[in-house]
């Protein structure tokens, strides 16, 4: 007798539209991957399309007139000669099987500071159903549809926030009677959008254990420490990958000083004694970092990387897209890359090139929809490769796009 299945999987984001932030006036990417490559030359717009995650997560996590200070406010934010609000519309499923539920969010500026002019949470109830807002809100006052399955026939309650800078998802998404607001709220504070710098692994922080990595990596002696205390076996495996990278590398330890701080160290053959952090590679850091991060134990919904290229040797960018791939089963991926190396271990529809236009702003294409990629590569040619022979038409930064090949 056939059962239904509860739905399985991390939330994902299947669709992202952008206007009016910085160089991003505006930008849409249709059928998000679980692995999404941002591939481009510098300036492109990469590295501002991943801040627009960090801005949402910010605005989740602190606030939104914080997340607007730090960029230096609408003076800095606003595409330039735009006028109007800064908008972000997701798309996304909270795991497979489950309704397509779109959010949409619109930020302007008043005298007094930032102000959300509209947000809304909007599905379709069952294939047939008409899309409806079970919450919708405007400069701090609105309404929403409470329950698990929200109806457009349910009671719809008006609320007013304290502020008009105030998101409605993080304050109503805190109330139990609103499990869909809570379960957007919780997935976009979990994301994990790594700054990683190889000089911040070599801190030495506080002793104690931690489960994920910071933004910036300085806490992996804290996360080798949860592992080594928490996911042996977990922690052996990825030491195992990471021996296969590095030469002669035997272990890393998180070892615990008088002073009560913790020291990173790693020991490689024929030595005796191992060497403290501090004085190991910036490869050999940073690959050890993306390792915990991809192969956590209990990942985050949602990972960003930026250009992870960095201090690695370009032999190892291919196993480490891979790597990538695999992730990709248990978190969204999202990352930046100007790296032909990486890419070639990917498949068109993972990777999108960004550019600029005649007016300066970013453009983005999915690979796969330019001509004859797709014919190249099932034919066995590479997609960094090709990229950097000329073939995609746009993203090279020594020559103007092809109206032609990008129209």
């Amino acid at each position: 007798m056939a059962t239904d299945e509860p739905p399985q999987g991390p939330p994902r984001i299947e669709y992202l539209k952008v206007r009016n932030y910085r160089a991003l006036r505006e930008v849409e990417l249709k059928g998000i991957r679980p692995l999404t490559v941002l591939l481009g030359p510098n300036g492109s717009g990469k590295s501002t399309l991943f801040d627009v995650l960090a801005f949402l997560a910010e605005c989740f996590q602190d606030g939104v007139r914080r997340a607007w200070d730090r960029r230096g406010r609408f003076r800095e934010l606003r595409s330039r000669g735009s006028d109007g609000p800064v908008e972000f519309t997701l798309k996304y499923r909270e795991s497979r099987g489950t309704p397509l539920i779109t959010y949409h969010l619109a930020i302007d500026e008043a005298l007094t500071g930032p102000v959300v002019a509209e947000e809304w949470l909007k599905w379709r109830r069952g294939r047939y159903g008409k899309p409806f807002k079970f919450l919708d809100f405007s400069h701090g006052s609105g309404d929403v549809v409470s329950g698990e399955r929200p109806d457009e026939e349910d009671e719809r309650v008006g609320e007013r926030l304290d502020s008009a800078e105030v998101l409605a998802v993080n304050a109503l998404g805190q109330l139990a009677r609103n499990p869909r607001v809570a379960a957007l709220r919780r997935f976009v504070t979990g994301w994990h959008l790594s700054y990683l710098t190889a000089e911040s692994t070599r801190s030495v922080p506080e002793a104690g254990p931690q489960e994920h990595l910071s933004r910036n990596g300085d806490n992996l002696p804290n996360v080798i420490q949860y592992l080594s205390e928490r996911h042996s076996r977990h922690l052996e495996a990825i030491f195992e990958r990471l021996a296969r990278r590095v030469p002669r590398l035997e272990r890393v330890t998180a070892e615990a000083m008088a002073d009560g701080r913790l020291l990173l160290q790693l020991k490689d053959a024929p030595f005796e004694r191992p060497v403290m952090a501090k004085f190991a590679s910036d490869g050999t850091l940073k690959m050890l970092a993306y390792l915990t991060v991809l192969h956590d134990p209990e990942p985050q919904p949602l990972v960003g990387i930026e250009e992870p290229e960095n201090h690695l040797h370009p032999r190892l960018l291919w196993e480490l897209a891979e790597e990538c791939q695999v992730a990709a089963d248990r978190s969204q991926l999202l990352v930046t890359t100007h790296s032909p190396y990486f890419v070639n271990a990917l498949t068109p529809d993972e990777v999108w090139v960004l550019y600029r236009d005649q007016q300066g702003f970013t453009q983005a294409r999915r690979t796969s929809e330019l001509p004859r990629i797709r014919e190249f590569v099932a034919g066995g040619s590479q997609l960094g490769w090709l990229w950097m022979e000329g073939f995609f038409g746009c993203g090279d930064p020594l020559s103007e796009p092809d109206p032609g090949l990008v129209a």
